[in-house]
């Protein structure tokens, strides 16, 4: 794979790349303007989001940071994007152009103040794995393996300049309006700066690998502190396949059930138990062992779940919650989904549309046993996303919707049922983690 030997960090030189990048697709415009006369509308629009995709996530991959973290972001949303950028998008969970080595030494030395051959009896300077905000390589002293992550240089500076530039993006395609906006964007901007804290990233695993390690069929790795930095974090090589590559070829029920069960557990305890939770649930975090174990990384994005939003979230994810019209009206208000200044069509839009979403969303808790295998239940999901992406009269209304702890909670969820299903995990007890 090609490498790179430099990265825009200043703000002028990050903006002029996605200058840049909307000339082109201002191009691929003016070309489904022609293409529409000599093809299909549909056709055509199917050419115009590929080209996009193209040279939007092109762009981003060069910037890497926060501007490609959400891109990873947004290709979990499968039900809101175009298919052709999920697809692209999807590349920056572990397909990105990693740095060239010598940029890799030089960065070392910034960041530790030493060359890794200090450190380490070896260190191979070409990446094993290149992801939004760091990549991966691989090292060994006194006979053990490890792996070490480094921070690509400028991410962490660059966190705020990076928001502001995708913004007007984020603005238009999930309908946020007017200054209550802040409130979203500071929350992504909070987890992103601690993502680049690498010594935050430490106790966050560890604290993480110590509560969770009781839970069957699932593994970590160890972290090392003496051996890591703010931009340099070091922990044991696991050896696996990544999740996305084992289900393309596995046909063990037995196994992708036990692995499932594993997930699942290992999500509601940390939910439940800690009030905390792993916020970044891609097939690039997971790992499966050799021995059919689980094999969970990468702690960087940790969610708090304060209890003025955990009580009243599970409230509703409860069916009685949702059939009783004045408990559910009261949970809507407490959750920031109806505001005191909605008007009566607001309150009635957002109460029908939020109970149908929750209707559907939270089946999986209104049972003892869920089959995540079942495509009917996601292809409602995904039917339900685009309906509402769709939906002219949520377009004209106040997109500014739900407290902020929604963003990375929904994340979660999302990201753990399109996991699951890629699985084809059946048999999912849900409230197992009563009884770790």
């Amino acid at each position: 794979m090609k490498t790179i030997d430099s990265i825009p960090i200043t703000k002028i030189s990050r903006a002029s790349k996605l200058v840049t990048t909307g000339a082109k697709v201002g191009v691929n415009y003016l070309k489904y303007y022609g293409d529409k006369i000599v093809t299909t509308k549909e056709e055509a629009k199917e050419r115009l989001n590929q080209n996009n995709a193209e040279d939007i996530y092109d762009s981003l991959k060069k910037l890497k940071g926060s501007a490609l973290k959400v891109a990873q972001m947004l290709s979990m949303e499968k039900s809101i994007l175009p298919q052709a950028y999920v697809e692209k998008f999807s590349l920056s969970q572990f397909s990105v152009p990693p740095l060239s080595p010598p940029l890799v030494i030089k960065t070392f030395i910034k960041y530790f103040g030493n060359k890794p051959e200090a450190i380490f009896d070896t260190f191979n300077a070409t990446s094993v794995n290149a992801a939004s905000i760091g990549q991966v390589h691989i090292a060994e002293k006194d006979g053990k393996k490890f792996a070490v992550k480094i921070q690509y240089p400028g991410v962490a500076e660059s966190i705020a300049s990076d928001l502001a530039l995708v913004k007007p993006v984020a603005i238009k395609m999930f309908n946020i309006k007017g200054k209550d906006s802040d409130k979203y964007f500071k929350e992504v901007e909070d987890k992103l700066t601690e993502e680049t804290n690498y010594l935050l990233e430490i106790e966050q695993s560890q604290a993480v690998v110590e509560a969770c390690r009781h839970i069957p069929n699932i593994k970590f790795p160890t972290y090392y502190k003496e051996f890591s930095s703010e931009r340099i974090i070091t922990m044991d090589f696991m050896e696996g396949k990544h999740l996305s590559e084992f289900v393309a070829h596995n046909d063990n029920q037995d196994l992708s059930n036990k692995l499932g069960q594993a997930l699942w557990d290992f999500y509601m305890y940390q939910i439940h138990n800690l009030k905390k939770v792993h916020a970044d649930p891609h097939p690039g975090n997971f790992l499966i062992s050799k021995e059919g174990e689980l094999i969970a990384l990468d702690f960087g994005c940790m969610k708090a779940i304060p209890d003025e939003f955990y009580v009243p979230y599970f409230e509703l994810a409860k069916r009685e919650s949702l059939e009783n019209p004045e408990v559910f009206k009261q949970k809507m208000y407490e959750l920031e989904i109806l505001r005191e200044d909605d008007s009566k069509e607001e309150v009635e839009f957002f109460s029908d549309m939020f109970y149908e979403l929750l209707s559907l969303f939270t089946q999986p808790f209104h049972n003892e046993i869920f089959d995540f295998s079942d495509p009917e239940f996601f292809n409602k999901v995904g039917e339900m996303g685009q309906k509402y992406s769709k939906s002219t009269e949520l377009r004209n209304m106040n997109g500014n919707r739900g407290s902020k702890h929604f963003i990375y909670i929904n994340r979660t969820f999302f990201g753990l049922y399109n996991l699951m299903f890629d699985l084809k995990a059946e048999n999912i007890k849900i409230n197992n983690f009563h009884n770790l």
